[in-house]
């Protein structure tokens, strides 16, 4: 998304120059979301992109992989020979987080390319019995389609809730049982501690070990603990990188040496709204970043936007649409709109009356609103708030 819709960008905004987009992958752009969903599931051969880069005159390099990268020299090095450049955008994304101990273990899958979703898809049509590691957003999606599949669920998570890391437990503890209802087992509080292969060729079977000492037995073992920017070609490259691994871009997007962005995963950014350096691993990042590191280089420095948008992302599973704007910490004040009992309920987080976030289960009409509250930093009513009747818009101050 990021790579592609900056290519796209640049020349929908007058950039007159040669533009090559190189991507390790072989295959065209794509866009990722319907990989969990609508590919996974057999109902759709791929979700590439609509973009005749032919007719926009762009390079396209499939099958190439950067390696290096010299800024003294303004050269990248891919593994098909080195690449001069005046401007350079790093949009390599990110990268899952390999279980320990689970690497080369047949019926070990991640779920992050076309190519695993490829993968995946003969596993849920022979309903197999599947076993997911994290219960964060990757997994639950996954989950949600493995249970359309009519595949037996178990999913490990670690941590003592669902999400961890990204709700509080509060809020957490009302999507657990959304596990239960689908008819996915939810095992939380437990670890992995080794992966072996058994069965055989024909019929492979993995063991699962936990950490309270029981073993679950399954034909394919998910992966869903998390991803880190894809950044290790940058090495020795002089780009100043966080221990995160992300590449550090300024307000501007403009990475630490001359002629160099970067957008998307593997980037981040300084944050005036959030008073923080914020890492987004999300669609709507690799969109809106693209297009301001375009409009930076079709402007030129003069004329480059600053980019600080309110984070938003979506999720669809176990039959809601989950939706996120914003960024909040323990600090806020937390705030229920509906009861997390029926289908439809919100969160607010607050910081002095002014709302920081705001997360929607099937209340897309609050996020709307609830996005545009943030981004002109609204102070809201929390009486008129909390009441799901009232338009969010309605209670501000």
């Amino acid at each position: 998304m990021a790579g592609a819709q900056t290519a796209v960008q640049l020349r929908e905004q007058g950039w007159p120059g040669a533009i090559a987009l190189v991507g390790e992958e072989p295959h065209r752009p794509y866009d990722r979301p319907p990989l969990s969903k609508a590919v996974l599931l057999g109902r759709a051969a791929g979700s590439a992109f609509d973009v005749d880069f032919r007719a926009l005159e762009v390079d396209l390099r499939l099958g190439t992989a950067a390696t290096g990268l010299r800024t003294g020299d303004r050269e990248a090095d891919t593994d098909t020979g080195p690449l001069p450049y005046d401007h350079l955008v790093v949009a390599t994304g990110a990268a899952p987080v390999p279980l320990p101990g689970a690497e080369g273990v047949p019926g070990v899958y991640p779920l992050r390319t076309l190519d695993d979703a490829e993968r995946l898809r003969p596993v849920l049509a022979g309903r197999r019995e599947v076993v997911v590691v994290g219960a964060g957003w990757i997994g639950a999606e996954f989950a949600t389609a493995a249970r359309e599949a009519g595949c037996r669920v178990t999913v490990v998570e670690a941590a003592g809730q669902p999400l961890a890391g990204a709700l509080p437990p509060s809020v957490a503890a009302r999507m657990r049982v959304w596990y239960e209802e689908a008819g996915a087992e939810l095992r939380t509080g437990c670890a992995v501690t080794g992966v072996a292969a058994a069965g055989t060729p024909e019929n492979p079977v993995c063991e699962v070990e936990l950490s309270d000492g029981s073993v679950l037995t399954a034909g394919a073992v998910v992966t869903g603990i998390g991803a880190r920017p894809a950044t290790g070609w940058l090495a020795g490259s002089g780009l100043a990188l966080g221990e995160d691994g992300s590449v550090l871009a300024d307000e501007y997007l403009r990475a630490s040496a001359p002629g160099v962005r970067a957008v998307g995963d593997c980037a981040s950014y300084p944050s005036a709204r959030y008073g923080r350096r914020l890492l987004v691993h999300h669609w709507d990042n690799a969109l809106q970043g693209a297009r301001t590191v375009a409009s930076g280089l079709a402007a030129g420095e003069a004329g480059t936007p600053l980019y600080d948008p309110v984070p938003y992302f979506w999720s669809e599973q176990f039959g809601r649409f989950v939706q996120y704007a914003g960024h909040h910490t323990g600090e806020d004040e937390m705030l229920w709109r509906g009861d997390p009992a029926d289908a439809a309920w919100s969160v607010c987080w607050l910081r002095g009356g002014v709302l920081r976030a705001l997360l929607a289960v099937g209340r897309p009409r609050d996020l709307t609103q609830g996005r545009k509250l943030i981004e002109r930093g609204t102070v809201l009513d929390p009486t008129r708030a909390a009441d799901p009747s009232v338009p969010l818009k309605s209670a501000a101050r």
